[in-house]
């Protein structure tokens, strides 16, 4: 048996996903069956790669009635943190890679974001709704610090006085304390940060190449102390692996100011499934059925539950109990009592200067 602090020969070392599965929508898929073969077989670069490419959009209207946004916007597709739960991974497909390591080592760059946002806030009719930083990766994740794209869509939102909502594991985002304070002076933004486990075995385990916890309770501390309201998603819950952190997570972030807080139990999705059942395997394989059942209990029998309402916090007795104590800490540590609400009015497009030169 594998202990938990060993690894199989073959583990990727600083990468959350440890296989690269077949993209659905490939015709083709190849694969090394001998390393002995004749044919010389060039192993895949683990360095991380960037792609830039122009998009038609950036800002997307969300549909789904239970994330908690009405718009979002995301400068970057992929995410070198390496999460091994990531739902953003399945939409890396899409982009013709697959959801497993090249989610992690191969980012789309969307070096045209800036352009792209001040055109949609200049569309005639702009009501000025809460566009989100985030909905499919982290914008402070490592490529930021190289190219900046998330500080200048924040500089336009200053500018613009668009309301802008985050959430980050990062603690690149106290670079931009000083924008995020002047939006908070005119209430034009709430942070949270992603917290899903104080233990941090489990966190370089589950997220590589995350920001430690005691680095986002610097973040909160240090946003929250510059006027910033701030918030928490303790996401995603694993039941067998974090869920008993509930009461120490809250009580620690409403010490460290935070005034809010949210969660989500993890579900598999699409290529996820395999993805989380082979790190789990490997990462603990005595744990494996334990916790893999107690993720089956709370979608009905599946990994994955897609019904709205029952998806992001599943249903049966480890959900419920999940559901109770979260709610319960809550209580107790004053998290939920103040929910800030951004302001849309003061919206204004800026006049072009003209040159008479």
């Amino acid at each position: 048996m594998i202990l938990d602090n060993e690894k199989p020969d073959n583990y990727v070392k600083g990468r959350g996903a440890q296989l690269n599965p077949n993209n659905r929508f490939a015709k083709n898929d190849y694969a090394k069956e001998h390393s002995e073969g004749i044919d010389e077989w060039e192993e895949e670069d683990r360095k991380t790669t960037f792609i830039f490419g122009k998009s038609k959009s950036i800002v997307n209207k969300v549909d789904s009635p239970d994330v908690g946004m009405a718009y979002s916007l995301n400068p970057y597709q992929g995410c070198e943190h390496g999460c091994t739960y990531c739902y953003a991974r399945n939409a890396h497909e899409y982009w013709g890679f697959s959801a497993g390591l090249d989610f992690e080592r191969k980012i789309v760059v969307k070096t045209d974001a800036p352009a792209l946002f001040k055109k949609f806030l200049e569309r005639k009719g702009w009501d000025a709704s809460v566009i989100s930083l985030f909905g499919n990766t982290d914008c402070y994740q490592p490529a930021e610090r190289k190219f900046m794209i998330t500080r200048q869509l924040l500089e336009i939102a200053l500018e613009y006085r668009q309301p802008i909502g985050m959430i980050t594991k990062n603690a690149l985002i106290l670079r931009d304390i000083d924008l995020l304070a002047e939006m908070a002076k005119l209430n034009l933004c709430m942070v949270y940060v992603s917290i899903n486990s104080l233990n941090e075995k489990l966190r370089q385990k589950m997220e590589p190449r995350t920001t430690t916890a005691k680095q986002r309770l610097k973040i909160i501390e240090q946003l929250s102390g510059a006027g910033i309201p701030m918030g928490v998603m303790v996401a995603p819950l694993v039941p067998g692996l974090s869920d008993h952190e509930i009461p120490v997570i809250l009580k620690t972030i409403a010490n460290c100011g935070a005034i809010a807080a949210g969660y989500t139990v993890v579900r598999l999705n699409g290529a996820i499934g395999g993805i989380f059942e082979d790190w789990l395997r490997k990462n603990y394989p005595d744990r494996f059925e334990k916790v893999w059942h107690a993720i089956q209990s709370c979608h009905g029998g599946s990994v994955n539950d897609s019904r709205f309402g029952d998806r992001m916090r599943g249903d049966g007795n480890i959900a419920k109990l999940i559901k109770d104590s979260f709610k319960l800490h809550c209580r107790l540590n004053h998290l939920n009592e103040i929910k800030p609400k951004l302001d849309s009015s003061l919206f204004k497009v800026p006049k072009v200067q003209l040159n008479l030169f």
